[in-house]
């Protein structure tokens, strides 16, 4: 995996970590009855996708690798799918740095999984 030594260095991974604190931040003023419906949900989505970066670099498997990228993609645009229904919900209409982040992430793991696939 080139001259990263560790998936902690990978600049998509540390958007990601960035992005699950955002979505806590974004979610503290959801309605107390969302707390273990929506809420958990985007909380779950969001750790989904540095953990699933991670875990995909643990196996040392470029093909199980690019697997677990494609399901921290999927994390992604479900996260994307729940910040939506949040806004038109009223939750909190505070999303625009989470929506950047989604962008920058999104073609970061699309490049990222494109550049594994062209070394086969």
């Amino acid at each position: 995996m080139s001259t990263v030594k560790t998936y902690k260095e990978l600049i998509v991974w540390q958007k990601a970590i960035l992005l699950v604190s955002e979505v806590y931040k974004f979610t503290k003023t959801f309605p107390e009855d969302e707390k273990f419906g929506l809420v958990s949900q985007m909380k779950r989505s969001s750790v989904s996708i540095p953990s699933n970066i991670a875990e995909g670099w643990g196996w040392m498997s470029k093909k199980n690798y690019i697997q677990f990228l494609r399901t921290a993609r999927g994390s992604l645009f479900e996260l994307e799918t729940q910040i939506i229904i949040s806004v038109d919900l009223n939750f909190n209409s505070n999303n625009e740095k989470i929506e950047s982040l989604i962008v920058e992430i999104s073609k970061m793991l699309n490049a990222l999984i494109r550049s594994l696939n062209e070394k086969e």
